[in-house]
């Protein structure tokens, strides 16, 4: 019979540190829910992975324990497991076309035909007018053949799932591999002969012979999502290499940086899906890039315009610092302009390739025309008042003075209210300024010690919470975006991808500064002010203090929603009181119900199971002069042989009594005088139980003992502690494990109750990981004399903290509470 009573013991301990994994995995899910930390959506599928593992664990051991009893659980579990995989999941659904359409049969409801690039540009040229070039676009179903045809799908899908976007290197090695998979197959002969009659009928439509642009159009790129610059586009190319680029530009779609990107901004690998656009090349006497509104003051009332002569690559990438135009967006003049400096012009050659013309002196003219400018802001504005939101635009002028519209998007715009909620002073008095001119690309506040990068490689090794500092911009400072605090450049402009990415993971930049990575030094603490184009020696408080990061950046991106919709079906909790009517089985609805439930039956199991083996064989009640009711349930030499009442005499198990000795001697506190604010958030976090119930769920304590080993759950309350330890001759053998979850009070109480408990755990010498509210500690390889004494602790801690999170109404009173209990009961050694 001892032999059973061990099996069942063993389910019973696994089933309990089973739970307690779930527990944790569902704790971290709760920490990502506070917006304040970055994750991708492999970070999601991975936990969900683990938690439906190890839910499903949990209700295979509690039917082993019960004989199948609750076999029930298996059908609910599915249920719920699949509204989790629906609601990850995001598939595509791509329409079978032709491989190549003409750029006039598209429209802006196409994206999944076109992609968004050009499904827009499209549009623009059919509904209203606007000039565009002609061209056409290889389909999102040509990509997916071209994928089946070299039966590349399952192999990039099974190295993109294994990428940890936080190691720079495995990401980068991960997706050379997977673009030199897509580069080094061939194309199927019907895609490239559809390729090869869409360019003849494009030269007859213009009537010449002409290179053309290969351009990148992603189903969700230029969507609220712009994807700016992290996939590539080739200008002028010659027809022999269109095939070529048409596959390198696919391939982008797996480049290190747009990786990143998708994966942080929430969607699945099955959802990157590449059109391409194909458009003659405009041999541009002059480009850029116009916002329809301000981004970083929208409240200004003006459109921007950057340009370059030459073509516009310039402006887009940085390179240089473009003429710049600011338009009253109502009454259309000119409010402002200030001349760039451009050092060198990018022109097309017939051959394909692209000349980079450098200048012994800079260019001291515009390269537009007040006439052209007023011209290209009412073409903005048509756009704009069409989609009803602000734009991002790329244009080219050809040598004949023709205006292209090249690419239109959404463009993302702060919104003030959202930043701050005090002015912030254009400078703090006491502080030593370092830099004080530029231009902004995103408003915000960043403190940190600089990095200043040297060369685009070492962009890998950039450390969290720095601040970029660097020449110029480069797409690839994407891979940082989740760690920088603030990014300063010597060049570039408002309109530029890197810019439009800083302002959608909410990165403070400043740019165009001339001589940052001259004055700022390397690891030196500065401050940026990127409302007032300052930076600060060392750390300016009130800066962080009056500018923080607003939680809603995070919250409104696709990814934290799934979060959100995931947590529903994992942490919520709906089978709250054991005591009710409505805890059964079919009232499970989430992972944590299903947890819940069956922690409350493997205890109930545990304790009613044994009569029907041996009427002798049976948990004892525990007498020992604590107000918690306690079973005790004796496996191996831990209690004397024969006894209904196991009195502190009846106990030989060593760690069991170590505990009970700190339990004993402590007075228990009754119910402290609370203050009305943690009384209504006992009230909120509870979902309103009634404190007589909370008391009777608190009896339900037991503990599993043999000579040297102890198994003690602990109920508190709506806390519940479960307390392991082995204590024994081999030093190596010997540990206690603490575990600590829940509480009735509002989450800032019950932190700082576990802030409290954390404390005194590290002075025990615990090891302690703590997320949200729970706590996971454990110590390890101590003679058996020092485990007793910890547990002799822990059993006044039990004592000491029981409801102390109702009274811990701020920082200050948890402090003294700390400090009281370490100064009586943790002797100095």
């Amino acid at each position: 019979m001892k032999a059973l009573l061990r099996e069942k013991y063993f389910l019973f301990q696994e089933l309990l540190n089973t739970n307690n994994e779930v527990l944790t995995l569902m704790a971290e899910l709760s920490e990502k829910l506070s917006g304040e930390y970055l994750f991708d959506i492999q970070f999601i599928k991975s936990n969900v992975e683990k938690t439906s593992e190890g839910v499903l664990k949990i209700i295979k051991l509690l039917n082993s324990l019960a004989d199948n009893k609750y076999h029930g659980l298996y059908e609910i579990y599915e249920k719920i497991k699949e509204k989790i995989e629906n609601t990850i999941s995001h598939k595509i659904e791509i329409p079978v076309t032709d491989f190549t359409l003409p750029l006039e049969s598209l429209s802006k409801d196409m994206v999944t035909v076109a992609g968004g690039k050009m499904a827009n540009l499209a549009e623009i040229k059919k509904s209203l007018n606007i000039p565009t070039p002609e061209g056409f676009v290889i389909t999102s179903y040509a990509y997916l053949k071209f994928l089946e045809f070299n039966d590349l799908k399952n192999k990039i899908n099974d190295l993109i799932e294994k990428i940890n976007i936080n190691k720079f290197d495995e990401l980068e090695s991960t997706c050379q591999k997977i673009k030199e998979l897509i580069i080094n197959s061939p194309l199927p002969e019907e895609i490239e002969l559809s390729i090869k009659s869409s360019y003849e009928k494009l030269c007859n439509k213009i009537n010449k012979k002409c290179n053309v642009s290969v351009r990148s159009s992603a189903i969700h790129e230029d969507s609220y999502f712009s994807f700016a610059g992290q996939y590539s586009s080739f200008l002028n190319v010659p027809e022999n290499e269109i095939i070529q680029k048409y596959k390198e530009v696919i391939a982008s779609l797996f480049n290190p940086r747009a990786v990143f990107y998708y994966k942080t901004k929430g969607f699945s690998e099955k959802e990157m899906v590449m059109a391409v656009g194909v458009l003659p090349m405009i041999d541009a006497y002059a480009g850029g890039v116009m916002y329809t509104k301000d981004p970083n003051n929208p409240e200004s009332g003006n459109l921007l315009i950057n340009s370059v002569k030459g073509l516009g690559k310039l402006v887009v990438d940085g390179e240089v610092t473009p003429d710049n135009f600011s338009i009253n967006r109502d009454k259309l003049y000119i409010s402002e302009k200030f001349l760039g400096k451009q050092n060198k012009i990018l022109i097309c050659k017939t051959n394909g390739d692209i000349d980079v013309i450098p200048l012994s002196e800079e260019i001291s003219e515009f390269s537009l025309s007040d006439e052209q400018v007023i011209e290209l802001a009412k073409m903005g504005m048509t756009i704009e008042n069409f989609y009803e939101n602000p734009q991002d635009i790329e244009w080219a002028i050809d040598k004949n003075g023709k205006i292209f519209i090249l690419q239109t998007r959404l463009l993302r715009v702060l919104e003030t209210s959202l930043e701050y909620k005090a002015p912030l002073p254009t400078r703090l008095s006491g502080y030593t300024v370092i830099l004080d001119n530029g231009s902004i690309a995103c408003r915000g506040v960043g403190y940190g010690k600089a990095f200043l990068l040297k060369d685009e490689e070492d962009i890998a090794n950039f450390p969290e919470g720095y601040i970029l500092v660097a020449k110029h911009t480069d797409p690839s400072y994407v891979l940082i975006m989740n760690k920088a605090s603030a990014i300063i450049i010597d060049s570039g402009c408002q309109t530029e991808h890197v810019s439009s990415i800083a302002r959608e993971y909410r990165v403070p930049m400043i740019i165009n500064t001339e001589n940052a990575t001259k004055i700022i030094k390397p690891e030196q603490e500065i401050t940026v002010d990127a409302y007032n184009c300052v930076v600060y020696e060392g750390k300016v408080k009130e800066l962080l203090e009056i500018s923080k990061k607003s939680k809603k950046d995070i919250e409104e991106t696709q990814i934290y929603r799934i979060l959100q919709n995931v947590s529903k079906l994992i942490i919520s909790l709906n089978l709250v009181d054991p005591t009710s009517e409505n805890f059964k089985i079919e009232n499970c609805q989430t992972f944590h119900d299903i947890t819940r439930y069956c922690h409350e039956m493997v205890m109930y199991e545990m304790f009613t199971l044994w009569d029907k083996y041996d009427s002798e064989i049976h948990a004892v009640p525990l007498i020992a002069g604590i107000p918690i009711g306690v079973l005790v349930l004796d496996i191996c030499d831990g209690l004397k042989e024969n006894i209904k009442k196991a009195t502190l005499d009846d106990i030989f198990s060593i760690p069991f009594k170590a505990i009970l000795k700190g339990m004993t001697s402590m007075k228990w506190p009754d119910p402290p005088p609370i203050d009305t604010k943690g009384f209504l958030g006992m009230i909120a976090n509870t979902a309103t139980i009634p404190e007589e119930q909370l008391r009777e769920t608190g009896k339900k304590s037991f503990c599993i003992v043999t000579k040297n080993y102890m198994n003690f759950s602990i109920r508190l309350g709506y806390h519940f502690s479960l307390i392991e330890a082995y204590a024994g001759d081999k030093i190596n053998d010997n540990y206690i494990k603490f575990f600590f979850k829940g509480g009735g009070a509002a989450i800032d109480r019950r932190l700082r109750r576990v802030k409290l408990i954390t404390e005194i755990l590290k002075k025990l010498g615990f090891k302690v990981v703590v997320k949200e509210d729970v706590i996971d500690a454990i110590t390890t390889k101590y003679p058996s004399l020092k485990i007793e004494k910890n547990l002799e602790v822990l059993g006044k801690l039990t004592a000491y903290t029981k409801q102390l999170d109702m009274v811990l109404f701020n920082d200050s009173v948890a402090e003294m509470f700390t400090e009281d209990f370490i100064r009586q009961h943790i002797p100095k050694e």
